[in-house]
């Protein structure tokens, strides 16, 4: 498992967990980042923060700490670059 943060771009995942204890990651839910969701990162600000990810067939974009709180395993034959 690693933080949806560390994604590459153009990078798959699943979600696996989002961690408890800050509002933030009940509203991370609320939108749909929850176990099972497939997200992959889609593209980067110019300063490097926040990412796009694309998930549910939406767009969403999180701020590198939000993007911490939520952990994800890679999919088979991603690695990672």
């Amino acid at each position: 498992m690693i933080p949806l943060s560390s994604l590459s771009v153009g990078q798959s995942a699943v979600i696996y967990s989002v961690s408890n204890g800050r509002d933030m990651a009940r509203r991370l839910e609320d939108i749909g980042f929850t176990a099972g969701a497939a997200v992959k990162s889609l593209f980067r600000a110019p300063s490097g923060d926040p990412t796009a990810y694309l998930m549910r067939n939406a767009v969403m974009a999180l701020r590198k700490e939000d993007a911490d709180m939520i952990a994800v395993t890679v999919e088979a034959g991603e690695a990672k670059t």
